[in-house]
């Protein structure tokens, strides 16, 4: 029976792989109708595993350093897919820090994308190699320290990218489309 650690490893790989299938899949622009619901789910799902990493006590390298995972995955050809797929929303106004540096910079939902990408990509290599602890403290370092916060941020844009989507209609259209339901 595998241990607790082993499960989380797991489950955490799980998620991260099917996380980075679905980007992938968005990315390449098959079904761009879709792509901003479709990340704004599969964004959320990837944030629960990372606020699970959050809240567990922090995990501790058996090592003073980490294991070379490999070669770093080249993420420019999903950056590029989703940077051209979402070109007019691309990118979007932020803040440095909204808890001690709130100046006000921009950022980019493909880059944002990217980085989390990075993160969970580099964590799968350790969790392939066997190496389920230090895939636990990367997932969980980079979550705190980068990916989670690029993951909410991305969440926030993408739900108000839809609610604009969803919400900004023509009223004329809004009441004929309320009229034929209500009547058919």
């Amino acid at each position: 029976m595998p241990d607790e650690t082993t499960l989380l490893a797991d489950e955490c790989a799980a998620e991260a792989s099917a996380w980075l299938a679905t980007v992938a899949e968005i990315a390449s622009g098959a079904a761009p109708e879709s792509a901003i619901p479709l990340l704004l789910l599969t964004t959320s799902q990837i944030q629960l595993v990372g606020a699970r990493l959050g809240a567990i006590n922090d995990i501790v390298l058996e090592q003073r350093f980490e294991d070379d995972a490999g070669p770093d995955t080249d993420l420019d050809p999903l950056r590029t897919g989703l940077a051209q797929l979402l070109s007019e929303v691309d990118e979007y106004g932020d803040v440095a820090d909204p808890v001690t540096s709130p100046e006000p910079t921009t950022g980019s939902l493909s880059n944002d994308l990217a980085i989390i990408a990075g993160a969970l990509t580099h964590g799968l290599a350790h969790h392939g190699a066997g190496r389920t602890t230090e895939a636990l403290w990367w997932w969980q370092y980079s979550y705190l320290a980068d990916w989670g916060d690029r993951a909410a941020m991305a969440v926030r844009v993408l739900q108000t990218l839809l609610a604009h989507l969803r919400l900004d209609a023509d009223d004329d259209i809004v009441g004929e489309a309320e009229f034929d339901a209500l009547h058919s």
